[in-house]
């Protein structure tokens, strides 16, 4: 049994690993990282949806030897999952996007680092994982081509831009219970960090004694806004005007592979292959962004029956078991990124915390593969019913 298996034996699935979080969490922090958009509607409908995905096994089939081996953007790898970006990975826990790094690393997948990280890339590049860089367009373009240039210099490899983000997604929990980014003091943050002293201990004042206040820390330094200040530079404010035409400058540009996040409708699929993109990544961002957006397990089957010959599809949102990754790929994805599951592990135990949740999705998946008859990841597609 490994260290984190041993240290995390009563973490028996996903659900276990988020009461975890939330016990550990500031509730402010944990409702940030937990839940959705307006009436949160989506984060249900996402759940029904992967839900109403049934297979069909296969009995009499050899599976004596299961592989989870896949092959995701030309890369080996021995498990189908990529670790998705997520801003707030440093406030979960101290240094957490190293953490994630690697426990990526330990499981030989992908971790895909944030803009918005808090750790900057190159000293997440020291956990030895295989980087992604996750981007949201600048208002001034030449200063994000600039952190390009900086993110392919500390090795990543992959390029996500996330084009499902145009306006502000309307979180009215984060209102009323005081948390937001930028971070604001107020009586009610104060209280609720107080209640959580190993948070307070294990995280804040750690940064604060290593480095001050958190801050994002790929924006120039000219520019950068701690967390607790009001607002970013206009100069790297998210623009608004992001387009297609923004997708030929980042093909041109970008030497490493090119993947949009966020796809939800077929012609936008056609039209990434037409701009010449590597991969999309079938996701309506968690359910955190448009509450009454479609969830990518109604849409993902037309997409990779339209466009998946020529183009690699990934998928996210709601994955909360192994079975749900059987699903995404069953219904035509090559591969599956994972974003609130890792953190919820993070949270509760750091770098083991999340490499204990990769590993119940991981014996989940094999445990879904033997019951279906698929040895393979290759043959999932043949269980849609």
């Amino acid at each position: 049994m490994s260290t984190s298996s041993a240290s995390f034996s009563h973490i028996l699935n996903v659900a276990d690993a988020r009461r975890a979080a939330a016990r550990r969490l500031p509730k402010g922090l944990f409702a940030y990282v937990d839940r959705g958009s307006e009436d949160e509607t989506g984060i249900r409908l996402n759940r029904e949806e992967l839900d109403a995905v049934r297979l069909a096994p296969k009995v009499l089939v050899d599976v004596s030897d299961i592989s989870t081996r896949s092959t995701i953007l030309g890369h080996e790898q021995t498990l189908p999952l990529v670790i998705a970006p997520t801003a707030v990975a440093g406030l979960v826990w101290h240094d957490g996007e190293i953490g994630l790094a690697k426990a990526a690393a330990k499981a030989g997948i992908p971790f895909c680092v944030s803009t918005q990280s808090i750790t900057p890339i190159e000293r997440i590049a020291e956990s030895g994982a295989r980087l992604w860089f996750q981007l949201y367009v600048w208002k001034n373009r030449q200063r994000m081509l600039g952190l390009l240039d900086r993110a392919w210099a500390a090795g990543a490899e992959t390029l996500v831009l996330t084009v499902d983000t145009a306006v502000t997604p309307n979180r009215e929990y984060n209102l009323r219970n005081g948390f937001g980014i930028p971070l604001k003091a107020s009586w009610r943050a104060g209280l609720d960090v107080a209640l959580h002293p190993g948070w307070a201990t294990g995280v804040m004042l750690k940064a604060l004694m290593t480095g001050g206040v958190p801050s994002y820390a790929h924006y120039p330094e000219a520019f950068r806004s701690r967390l607790g200040r009001e607002a970013l530079s206009d100069e790297v404010a998210l623009a608004r005007d992001v387009t297609w035409q923004d997708i030929a400058v980042l093909r041109r540009y970008w030497r490493g592979k090119l993947v949009l996040k966020g796809i939800l409708r077929v012609d936008d699929a056609r039209a990434a292959v037409e701009h010449g993109c590597d991969a999309i990544v079938v996701s309506n961002h968690g359910a955190r962004n448009l509450d009454c957006a479609i969830g990518p397990a109604k849409v993902l089957s037309a997409i990779a029956e339209a466009v998946g010959e020529r183009i690699e599809i990934l998928a996210d949102s709601g994955v909360r078991r192994g079975a749900d990754i059987a699903r995404f790929l069953a219904l035509g994805a090559n591969g599956v990124m994972i974003g609130r599951a890792p953190l919820f592990g993070l949270a509760m135990g750091g770098s083991q915390g999340a490499s204990r949740v990769i590993e119940l999705l991981s014996s989940e998946l094999r445990t879904t593969m033997g019951f279906l008859g698929t040895p393979e990841l290759s043959r999932l597609p043949e269980t849609v019913c």
